[in-house]
Parts: C-alpha cells; structure tokens; sequence
C-alpha cells in the first residue's frame, strides 16, 4: 500500500496515533486532523487517497465533513463510529461515506478495508474493459475520465456509486440481485447487504434522475433486484 496518502480524523488523539502506527506498518503516509475543519484544511493542501473519519467530533463531526468533503471530492471515505446503531452507519452512507467500522474495532479489519477500498478506488473502470463511452438516452459513463453526466452535466459520485452504476450502465437491460451488486462492487460476501445497497441506489437515483421517484434510467425490478434502462 506503498505510495498512498490516508487522512485520519479523530478528536481522540491516542486514536489517531494508534492508526498511524498500523498504517505506517504497511507502507502508508498518514496526515492526521482532530475535527472536520482542520481536515478540510489539509484536503485542499495535498493530495489524500483515502479518509479514515470519526463521528462524534467538536466544531465539524463526521457527517457534516463527509457532505462537505462530498461537494467537491471523490475520495474514499470510511466513518469511524463508536456507536454501533444502523441508524448511524446508514447515516454515514446516506451523506456519501464508502464503508464504516464500529470502535472498538480490530486493527487487521482496519488495514484490510483500507486496502480494499484503496484498490478500488485505484483501478475504477475495470468491470467491461476502460475508455469506453457508454450512452443511455442521455444519461453517459466516460469509462476513461470516469465522468458520469445527465444531458451533458457532470454528476459527482462517490467511488462506490460510481461502481453501481458503471456496473449497471455496462449491462444495460441486466437485472442484478442486490447480493450481485453488493459482491461485484464490493468484493467482499454479503452481508446485511439490502440496507447498503439500497442506500446507495435512492443516492443514485436523486444524482441522476429527474424525478427519482419516478426514474427513467435506474429501474427496480420487484423481488428480482435493479437494471439500467437501455
């Protein structure tokens, strides 16, 4: 994991530190801030990989930096949350987070979703082959820029959103379960997958869809799962 940049936010100092220590173990660069704010501050001063983000923090929590961050980048962000409720954790999705871990959480899951999520963000693009256009009455996946735009808009997504539907737009007319999409984007088995990958549909749907209530290009196929409209 060599040559990445991980920002960790946490107000929590002996946090911070302990996660530098496991990432540094494994070759990563690590830049720490202790709320939301200063982590915008060392976002727009240098190039940052990947987002390790705590909740609960003073002056900007986690969910209010992820929304702020989610304006303008891409990257992937995994919320560090010491409660262990759904509510929070879809919370954390809802507002454009990649992944979440509960404290206390195990230092080799840590590195091992740090690294998964480092390696997709690093090679998007790979499910049908790269530098392909795909148009679907407007709605266009840039495979090579990894732009999705509406009528000639771009549509910021998040690197997990930008999976769905790069998987979807690439088998248009497809129906895929929500356990397919859950293990093909994140490669990983299923588990509690609905929530999650409901989340992120209905996140899709208003990026991309006029009326998402009524969409024309992200459909639902009852009990069978979704497909992009050809």
């Amino acid at each position: 994991m060599n040559k990445y940049n991980v920002l960790v936010v946490d107000d929590e100092k002996e946090i911070r530190d302990a996660i530098e220590i496991y990432l540094k173990n494994e070759g990563v660069t690590v830049l720490k801030a202790k709320d939301g704010v200063e982590a915008i501050e060392l976002l727009h001063e240098n190039e940052v990989h990947l987002i390790l983000l705590d909740v609960m923090m003073p002056r900007m929590d986690g969910i209010a930096a992820t929304y702020k961050i989610r304006e303008q980048k891409n990257i992937p962000i995994i919320i560090l949350s010491a409660k262990s409720e759904d509510t929070d954790k879809i919370l954390g999705l809802q507002v454009g987070a990649d992944d979440y871990i509960t404290k206390p959480f195990n230092p080799m899951e840590l590195i091992a979703r740090v690294k998964s999520q480092l390696r997709r963000y690093v090679t998007l693009g790979t499910f049908a082959g790269a530098n392909k256009l795909i148009d679907l009455n407007g709605l266009t996946l840039d495979q090579s820029s990894k732009q999705v735009t509406v009528n000639g808009e771009e549509v910021k997504l998040t690197p997990i959103e930008y999976k769905i539907v790069e998987l979807l737009m690439t088998n248009a007319g497809r129906v895929f379960s929500i356990n397919e999409i859950y293990e093909l984007v994140w490669k990983e088995p299923n588990f509690n997958a609905e929530n999650t990958v409901a989340v992120h549909i209905r996140k899709i749907r208003e990026k991309i869809e006029i009326d998402s209530k009524n969409p024309r290009y992200l459909k639902v196929v009852w009990g069978l799962g979704y497909k992009m409209e050809k």
